[in-house]
């Protein structure tokens, strides 16, 4: 595992951070390549539930004020959100709409990395091409209509070969007091979605992960 993902995993439990989060946080990483489609699909039918819209929204906006070294963030952050507003809840286009300041000042996006390569032309093109799509009802009402077409079909051939099923309940964020439950999820549903033995593994796998990080910061 690389020393990228193993901080962010520990910034994920530190911070407490959602399962919607946490995917966007992964979506628009610094690793040098681009967001898997299946995690922004993923990340798109979460936009359809009324709390992951909220915690997916905000963590892509707190991504697209990153600046300078962190440019690989504002520029998949857009990705992501060009792929939201494609094939997620019509609330992100709505949202994009009444934010669209964010969006445009990154038309202006500068950063030129150590050997001199302008690594903020990207972040420019991309930041044109979805305020322009935001900005035309009619280009976006168009471009909806095929990519959620093309993702009907793709979930399709996944149900004909057996791999599709429903997704389990949202859990929400972990709360502090599980017992009382919360407006992100019952402890019921967050025992449920987490009580298998690989999610288990998982959880003990993180606590190391954890121990491990703590321990290189103690040393250095």
């Amino acid at each position: 595992m690389q020393t990228s993902s193993l901080r962010r995993q520990v910034k994920n439990m530190v911070n407490n951070y959602s399962e919607a989060e946490i995917k966007v946080r992964e979506a628009t990483s610094n690793d040098p390549w681009g967001p898997p489609s299946t995690l922004m699909s993923e990340i798109a039918d979460l936009t359809f539930n009324v709390v992951a819209f909220t915690e997916v929204m905000g963590m892509i906006w707190k991504r697209l004020n990153d600046h300078g070294k962190n440019w690989r963030h504002v520029y998949k952050a857009l990705t992501l959100l060009d792929y939201l507003v494609k094939t997620g809840s019509e609330r992100v286009a709505q949202q994009c709409r009444e934010n669209i300041f964010t969006v445009q000042t990154l038309r202006d996006f500068q950063f030129t990395d150590r050997d001199g390569r302008d690594q903020g032309v990207n972040v420019r093109e991309k930041a044109k091409q979805l305020v322009g799509l935001i900005r035309d009802e009619e280009k976006l009402k168009q471009e909806r209509s095929q990519a959620l077409k093309t993702k009907e079909r793709m979930a399709r051939g996944a149900a004909s070969m057996g791999s599709a099923s429903m997704p389990p309940p949202y859990p929400g964020r972990r709360t502090s007091h599980p017992g009382t439950g919360s407006g992100h999820g019952s402890h019921e549903e967050f025992s449920r979605s987490r009580g298998s033995p690989s999610s288990f593994h998982c959880e003990l796998q993180h606590i190391g992960i954890f121990c491990y990080m703590s321990c290189m910061l103690f040393y250095v």
